[in-house]
This record gives C-alpha cells, sequence and structure tokens, in this order.
C-alpha cells in the first residue's frame, strides 16, 4: 500500500504535523496526544489512566476514559448492523490475516465493540485514501483506522470519543536512561529530531536549551543515537516502541522519561469515525468504548499488540 502524503497526515503514528501553544506534559497530567491532527485548541481530555496486565504485570496501557463520567446507555434498538470500514495494509492496526481476514488491534476492537452493543459486524478493507468517501456514500458506518481526529476532516465527518492517542517520549542508550526528564536536565544535551516535525516544534519551544540535531529521516536520527552522535532522540512513541523492541536497534536503547501529550502540537486523538449527523451510532459506540475500558478488554487487547508500551 502507498496512501498519498496528505492521506498520510490524517494518520497516527506517521509524522506529526500539529500546532497550538501548550506547556510540557507528562503522562498523568493532561490532554490527548496523536501524530497528525492538524492545529486545533480542544478542550482539555481526560487523562491516560495506567492499568496492570492480567497478569499483574505493571504496564501503562492508554485509557481516555474518565471512571466518574460513565456515559449513559443509549437506545441501542435502532442499530442492527454496523459497517466498519478500516485500511488494508498498517500493522499491527489493521492488516490481513493468516486466513485472508482482516486483523489487527483496529480490527479486535471493533468486534469487541459490536459484541458490547450485541449487533452483527462486518470489516471491510479499503485503501485509507478511500475511506472516507466510502463512509460518506454509504459503502459503511463506521471508519476504524487509526485515523487522526482533525479540523479538516470534523468537517466531513463526525468522531467518537479518542480511542488511543500517540504521545511523544525520548530515547536514549541503555546505559543512559533517565527517569524523568524536565527541560533542565537536557541543558547542553544533544537531541535528535525529524527536521521540520512536530517534535522539532515542540523541543523549540519546550526545551531551549537542549541542543537540537536535526535529521532527514527516521533511519538517519536513530542510526544517530545508536552510535552516540547523540545523547537522545524525541519522536512518536509508538513507532520507537516498536523499533526499541525489534532487531533494528540492536538492543541499544530505551525510553527515557514518561510521554508527553501536548494536544497543540501531538493532535486530538485517534477516533472512529461516522458519518455527519449519526448521532445515534457514535452515542453507541462512545458508550461500547467505554465498556470495553471499563471490563478491561482494552487493556487486554492493547498488551495483546504492544509488547512494549508507548505510554
Amino acid at each position: 500500500m502507498a496512501p498519498s502524503q496528505q492521506a498520510k497526515s490524517f494518520k497516527s503514528v506517521r509524522g506529526l504535523l500539529a500546532g497550538l501553544a501548550a506547556g510540557l506534559c507528562l503522562f498523568a497530567g493532561l490532554s490527548g496526544a496523536n501524530a497528525q491532527a492538524p492545529a486545533k485548541q480542544p478542550p482539555a481530555a481526560p487523562q491516560a489512566t495506567p492499568q496492570t496486565s492480567p497478569q499483574g504485570a505493571p504496564q501503562a496501557v492508554p485509557g481516555f476514559w474518565d471512571p466518574r463520567r460513565r456515559p449513559e446507555r443509549p437506545d441501542l434498538s435502532r442499530l442492527t448492523v454496523i459497517r466498519f470500514l478500516t485500511e488494508t495494509d498498517y500493522p499491527p492496526f489493521n492488516f490481513t490475516g493468516a486466513d485472508g481476514n482482516p486483523a489487527g488491534f483496529n480490527v479486535d476492537l471493533a468486534r469487541a465493540l459490536c459484541e458490547e452493543i450485541k449487533v452483527t459486524c462486518t470489516v471491510q478493507m479499503r485503501r485509507f485514501e478511500t475511506l472516507v468517501d466510502a463512509l460518506t456514500s454509504n459503502r459503511g458506518d463506521a471508519i476504524i483506522a487509526s485515523m487522526a481526529v482533525s479540523p479538516q476532516l470534523r468537517a466531513r465527518v463526525d468522531f467518537s470519543d479518542p480511542y488511543y492517542r500517540v504521545p511523544a517520549r525520548f530515547v536514549s542508550r541503555k546505559d543512559a536512561v533517565m527517569p524523568e526528564i524536565r527541560p533542565e536536565y537536557l541543558e547542553g544535551k544533544k537531541v535528535g529530531v525529524i527536521a521540520g516535525s512536530a517534535h522539532e516544534a515542540y523541543l523549540k519551544a519546550m526545551f531551549t536549551d537542549a541542543e537540537l540535531h536535526p535529521y532527514p529521516s527516521d533511519d538517519a536520527m536513530r542510526a544517530a543515537l545508536r552510535k552516540g552522535e547523540v545523547d537522545f532522540i524525541f519522536g512518536d512513541a509508538i513507532s520507537l516502541a516498536f523499533w526499541i523492541n525489534g532487531t533494528d536497534s540492536g538492543d541499544c536503547c530505551a525510553f527515557s522519561g514518561g510521554p508527553f501529550v501536548e494536544s497543540r502540537f501531538f493532535g486530538e486523538g485517534i477516533g472512529i469515525a461516522v458519518r455527519k449527523g449519526n448521532d445515534v451510532l457514535r452515542q453507541a459506540l462512545n458508550w461500547a468504548l467505554f465498556r470495553v475500558w471499563e471490563k478491561g478488554r482494552y487493556t487486554d487487547l492493547w498488551l495483546r499488540y504492544f509488547s512494549v508500551s508507548p505510554f
């Protein structure tokens, strides 16, 4: 699959193009994060809630639902089927399974939502850049494809509450891991970042005493850290989590400090898109998302697909 650059800009994990002002945010404290949402100043979102795996090993799992704000169960009698649309090839979120059927985190979450709503569920895979047109022309009812909420997309579709966000994080070599990172801790430190990205803009605004080293690509930035040419790199935590746990890193590196989730730079989050005005389905999905999270099923799914937590 080779989606256009414009289509990619609406997706999480594939770079960051956001902007708006605010402060430095750590994991337990702020509004949402995602990689490619254009500038907007949203209201503060519920903070991420750390949970633990069923085996009891502590691992942070994103949960952007407030247990004190339980949504009321909507009237689900008008829903008989939900036709989900997702992308063809964006592992581990969407991909074709060994049996030829749709698979991935988004697909399993869609099925869990349908089980909660007690409605028939279908999942159709399409190229990412065709998803919104397919939805608006009634070839599907909802898009669950790691689609970043943005003002441009809000003009065409409505969104559920965010079901995950993409934080930014620092990575260092394993012999130099820092449990906490503040701007004053990086004074004079060399920090690699992708040139022209929202991550670079964030560092320029918040880490003014760090020595920034812009790179043209993820590969170049990560290679600089492996070689010791920089002390840290800063970028999209989900892609960095897969790199840290993969063979390309050579087991060199680990996260330093906690996640940064400032919506001005890192977006509004990832939501499920529905047709404009389809409040029945949107409210049903919001209710089901909360229930799936409350029951621990969201945590189980997250731990299944993300062996190194980006949070």
